[in-house]
């Protein structure tokens, strides 16, 4: 979480958001300016009459003053576009939330996949070890000419798979540290050895204890839900462009220099009621948009409860697939041991072909895998559940 960029940008993210707020809100208090001004013109009585209705006379002066704009009322609009920078701030939020379980569920799943990884290769490594053993046995018993040279020959090709697996399980080891490393927002590999992990508690009977949680703590749920409050705050910020807008104003400040035409100092107050009457429509375009806008986020929260219904349940079936294969897979390293067991004292006994032994470990070897694999996957299943049920949050 420290380290994480995705992490560390979707707090930056949710903050930034938050400011607008204070954006919206400004609406609402008064607005003071200060303005210094410094005239001379060309000759006495000098004026413009070109780009005005009037004309306008310009006196030699240097004046100083504010002057205070104070909005009275627009009839609920700036408070609607508080409400709805309130709203998409918390939609941020949420999705800073959200981050925050999307990086748990990446740190984990790697941290799983490296468990399995580490797994995988103690298990070729075991074999490695054993098919070597065995290797060596039968070369000794062909020097006592008591075995044949095919059988050596086929266990030394078995040693050289043997080889061969676990120098790809060391590779595959090392990727999935690096995986776990990005994973975890640092470019230093992970070199330390991983605590191993307790199974969960059993999983429930259904997905629907997990849908209850999911509709209720699911963060990019409660982003798009407050992402359409704030588009529906913002149709009716919209709707009110076309009330009046009341303003006060007022102007204060000296002329300390000036020609015989101006007094000293001034000061000024006074309102300001703007009707809009037409605007070629604008207003009413923009409305439309807005409402638009606000209806189409309606249909995005509707599908995604759809969405995320689907993944919990699908998160749920895979889960329970996964729980239920770790007693088939128990069965089937136990039953492989038991075959390996026979098939080696028949081969001792002069009963079994080297063919028959090969067979046995391979198939000892691929259960111990699929063992592993089993545990792990269903420790990242169960982790992809707790994530669409928004537990990772």
């Amino acid at each position: 979480m420290a380290n994480q960029p995705r992490m560390l940008a979707a707090q930056l993210r949710a903050r930034e958001s938050a400011q607008r707020i204070r954006e919206a809100r400004s609406g609402f208090f008064p607005t003071v300016g200060f303005n210094a001004t410094g005239v001379r013109v060309a000759d006495v009585g000098t004026s413009t009459a070109a780009g005005a209705l009037t004309t306008s006379s310009i006196s030699d002066r240097f004046a100083y003053g504010g002057n205070l704009t104070q909005l009275v009322t627009d009839f609920g609009r700036t408070s609607a576009l508080v409400g709805s920078a309130r709203s998409t701030a918390e939609a941020q939020n949420d999705l800073a939330t959200l981050t925050r379980a999307q990086v748990r569920l990446n740190v984990r799943n790697a941290y799983f996949r490296v468990l399995g990884a580490d797994a995988v290769l103690r298990a070729a490594q075991a074999a490695q070890a054993n098919r070597h053993l065995i290797a060596r046995q039968l070369t000794a018993l062909a020097q006592s000419q008591l075995r044949s040279t095919v059988d050596v020959n086929f266990a030394e090709v078995l040693a050289s798979e043997a080889d061969l697996a676990v120098v790809r399980a060391q590779s595959v080891v090392a990727q999935q540290r690096a995986a776990l490393a990005t994973a975890m927002g640092t470019s230093q590999s992970i070199t330390s050895p991983l605590v191993e992990v307790e199974l969960p508690e059993t999983l429930p009977l259904d997905a629907e204890s997990f849908l209850k949680q999911a509709q209720a703590k699911r963060a990019d749920l409660s982003a798009v839900e407050a992402q359409q409050r704030a588009a529906s705050q913002f149709a009716t910020a919209e709707k009110r462009l076309s009330y009046p807008t009341l303003n006060v104003l007022g102007a204060a400040g000296q002329v300390p220099y000036h020609d015989r035409s101006l007094q000293g100092d001034y000061a000024a107050a006074g309102f300001n009621l703007n009707i809009p009457i037409f605007t070629g429509g604008l207003f009413a375009g923009r409305r439309a948009e807005a409402e638009l806008e606000a209806s189409a986020r309606t249909r995005d929260v509707q599908q995604l409860k759809l969405q995320v219904s689907e993944e919990v349940r699908d998160s749920w079936y895979q889960a329970d697939e996964a729980y239920k294969s770790l007693d088939v897979t128990t069965r089937l390293v136990a039953q492989s041991k038991e075959a390996l067991r026979l098939a080696q004292a028949r081969y001792d006994a002069g009963l079994g072909s080297i063919v028959e032994l090969n067979e046995a470990q391979l198939n000892e070897t691929s259960a111990e895998i699929t063992a592993a694999d089993a545990t792990y996957t269903y420790l990242s299943r169960r982790t992809e559940l707790d994530y669409a049920a928004g537990l990772l949050n």
